[in-house]
């Protein structure tokens, strides 16, 4: 099972109550929330390993080079040339972020990122060399495109909490977008994802994109219809996607999951004590933990 860590905290802060606090005051909803979540997977889904996947760059610069809007809309403040934009984040959530951290590494939940990668990269390489059927947990469409029925790949996408999940395989997918797992990917980048700064095809919205996936079989095959007088394409859309060129050229790299990403050595088992007891023990005191922190360790002893 492999968690899109940064999508889940979002979650749990946006839905559990800021008025869950540390004894100093200070708001820990996202890192109880969190917790939660972990809790309630394990015992739903009872997985052998556990990858804690983490953004150590969420706007990636080779990303920015090739697209320049990607994910710009949230950039909270511009940095020296050379360092890292920083992310819009709720102000009572940031400082929430090194707690999960210091609270999943005394567990011993694994927590893996990749200087240079979002932690969407280190999904799809993890999703790559994995053996067995593979969980991804997130709030992110965009793996989606990960999805792979013959290889045991699915996403698993909150609709409310983590108790609600949307079991999405190749045959939600051929429903609700009529692509599969790679076709997906094909699909957003035509279509463009206000949310990632994407800006898409002008003029070629889901639907379409979908039709000239199932009629053009992939991208390639698309762009080459644009060429061939005689493919069934509108002329408005031959237009769209011939002044498209560019963007089509270098989109895929940005859309697509890195699945070759240089990743640390780790253990994906999923602990049944935690690895730093003594930590844990000040982090729960700290931080207010009690109830949430004791469910998790007594379903990770069970």
């Amino acid at each position: 099972m492999l968690l899109d860590t940064a999508s889940l905290y979002f979650r749990a802060y946006f839905g559990v109550p800021d008025s869950v606090r540390a004894p100093d005051g200070t708001p820990v909803n996202a890192v109880r929330g969190l917790l939660e979540f972990i809790t309630r997977l394990v015992q739903d889904h009872h997985p052998d390993d556990l990858v804690a996947c983490w953004d150590n760059d969420w706007r990636p610069q080779w990303r920015v080079d090739l697209i320049p809007s990607y994910k710009a809309h949230r950039v909270a403040v511009e940095t020296e040339p050379g360092s890292p934009d920083e992310e819009e984040t709720p102000d009572t959530l940031a400082p929430q972020v090194p707690v999960i951290a210091e609270v999943l590494d005394a567990l011993g939940v694994a927590r893996v990122g990749a200087d240079g990668y979002e932690a969407d990269d280190v999904i799809g390489t993890l999703t790559a060399r994995a053996t067995g059927p593979v969980d991804i947990v997130t709030g992110d469409r965009d793996l989606f495109q990960l999805v792979d029925d013959a290889r045991g790949r699915r996403v698993l996408y909150p609709l409310k909490g983590v108790g609600m999940l949307q079991t999405t395989d190749e045959a939600w997918l051929r429903g609700k977008y009529g692509v599969d797992g790679p076709g997906y990917a094909a699909l957003a980048l035509l279509r463009g994802d206000p949310s990632d700064g994407l800006p898409g095809v002008p003029g070629i919205g889901e639907k379409t994109a979908a039709k000239l996936l199932d009629a053009f079989g992939d991208l390639d095959g698309i762009m080459a219809a644009v060429d061939d007088p005689s493919a069934a394409l509108t002329p408005s859309q031959r237009k769209r996607l011939d002044e498209a060129r560019g963007y089509v050229a270098v989109a895929p790299k940005v859309v697509r999951v890195a699945a070759d990403v240089p990743l640390p050595a780790f253990d994906p088992a999923l602990p049944a004590a935690p690895r730093d007891p003594d930590a844990l023990e000040r982090l729960s005191a700290r931080w207010g933990l009690g109830g949430a922190l004791q469910r998790l360790l007594t379903t990770l002893e069970s």
